[in-house]
């Protein structure tokens, strides 16, 4: 959320928050729909079966995401569009075609994460940019202050959204039926159509765009078309899937691909300390996403700088690329080696994991409740990661529990000597003094889980896809 004018911004509460950690620790309530699921409720249930058959739905056979209500977008058109953004990203796009999407992701100044998302190339001048309101706020305010030939609109997720609909409807559809539902549900046919490119289908007797990825390990395809030609596109592609094992997943489901695939989402913006920002502090909303992070751990710092990211600690050193002039190049290039952390899975131990469940009955001591599927607590969550000699080697971050592995996994970013696959460590679970403040986070005692390094991302499916479409 921007400021209204008038209104009040981030920067005052900055001024007057003595310890912005402390009230990010304990008072905000998180604007994501991952700790806010009544959000979406009304639109997309949290299981339409059960998670765990939704979860073996993306190994074994197909399954269908509705991914239309929760995301932010931006459309930015104009002859400065491709200019703003290439100043803004740190991933090239020289080969950005109007037959391509991207995942972009922006740094400050000093080289910290922002956010990312995802564009599409709709034209010349047209880019439409999804997910991310940090990202997209970063895009709209440089946009403004540095006088671009451009124009923004933007699309609010449909909780929020004035007008109580979405420009678009999104659909994600994955699994390894995926290709041969999309094949029957394409009026004459599917297109070969290369990863992470796009191409104009007709289904339901609708038009559709569609992105070929692959979220779950197989090359699956995101399909977006006119918010009001939802129901027809659904149904066809529910009618197509009926013999191949498509389901249809909740949020439940939907918030737990990342534990197999690896993606990161929504690191704590790089944006609450520096001179150089108070502008872009000011512009934005005391209301909005960035005042309402809700960080949740065992890692607790007075610094809000130690919870700020780096494009390697996220794994994205494979896109960041010197080629051209962005904003935080300069520090991103000066920044040492042992300085670059990496993005690893944890394998929590099967008997500590058992011991937090066990706890839940008898006397206590009562530790810190593991949800399932999606296990983390606060947006972003930093436990502490320790190796074998008690030094804090890092972070883990998303947690939860995939029916496909049997397996308790973390997202974590640790440094390099750490980072190995099989080096054990000792995550410790909960957050320090009995909990925090956070109405949601039970009282309780920290517990200390023995893990095991592994790669990202951790499912062999998602590895060996990867490693087809790596260009």
């Amino acid at each position: 959320m921007v400021k209204a004018n008038g209104g009040r911004s981030l920067q005052n509460l900055v001024d007057e928050k003595r310890n912005l950690v402390e009230y990010f620790y304990n008072d905000t309530l998180a604007p994501h729909y991952r700790a806010r699921t009544g959000l979406t409720a009304a639109f997309i249930p949290p299981e339409f079966t059960n998670w765990r058959d939704e979860q073996r739905a993306w190994r074994e056979t197909a399954i269908l995401f509705d991914q239309s209500h929760h995301m932010p977008e931006l459309m930015l058109k104009g002859p400065d569009a491709f200019k703003l953004l290439e100043r803004l990203g740190i991933n090239s796009l020289a080969n950005f075609t109007n037959d391509r999407a991207k995942q972009f992701v922006a740094c400050t100044p000093r080289g910290h994460v922002i956010g990312d998302c995802v564009i599409y190339r709709r034209g010349d001048e047209t880019f439409e940019l999804i997910s991310g309101m940090p990202v997209l706020n970063w895009v709209q305010y440089n946009a403004e202050r540095g006088g671009y030939n451009v124009t923004i609109e933007r699309d609010d997720p449909t909780p929020y959204n004035p007008t109580g609909r979405r420009w678009f409807y999104r659909f994600q559809l994955e699994g390894p039926n995926a290709g041969l539902i999309f094949n029957a549900a394409v009026e004459g046919g599917a297109p070969e159509i290369a990863f992470f490119k796009t191409a104009k289908v007709w289904i339901g007797g609708c038009e559709v765009l569609v992105l070929r990825h692959g979220m779950a390990g197989h090359l699956g395809a995101e399909l977006s078309g006119p918010y009001e030609e939802m129901d027809k596109v659904r149904t066809a592609l529910l009618d197509a899937g009926a013999k191949h094992g498509l389901k249809q997943g909740g949020t439940k489901t939907y918030f737990s691909t990342i534990f197999e695939f690896g993606w990161m989402p929504y690191p704590l913006p790089g944006i609450y300390t520096g001179d150089e920002l108070r502008d872009f502090r000011e512009w934005l909303s005391e209301k909005g996403w960035e005042a309402n992070a809700q960080l949740g751990g065992s890692f607790v710092s007075e610094n809000i700088e130690d919870y700020y990211v780096t494009p390697w600690d996220l794994g994205y050193g494979h896109i960041l690329k010197f080629d051209h002039d962005f904003i935080g190049r300069e520090a991103l290039e000066s920044l040492p080696a042992e300085k670059r952390r990496q993005k690893v899975t944890l394998v929590w131990n099967r008997d500590d994991v058992a011991a937090i469940f066990a706890s839940a009955l008898g006397d206590g001591p009562r530790y810190k409740a593991i949800d399932l599927p999606v296990a983390y607590y606060g947006w972003p969550q930093f436990d502490e990661v320790r190796g074998l000699d008690g030094e804090l080697v890092g972070h883990s971050c998303h947690c939860g529990y995939s029916n496909n592995e049997g397996e308790m996994l973390s997202l974590a970013m640790l440094n390099a000597q750490s980072a190995l696959p099989g080096t054990e460590v000792t995550l410790t679970w909960g957050e320090p003094s009995g909990g925090s403040r956070k109405p949601h986070v039970e009282k309780h005692e920290q517990f200390k889980v023995r893990a095991i390094v592994a790669p990202v991302p951790y499912a062999s499916s998602v590895q060996k896809m990867k490693r087809a479409t790596i260009s």
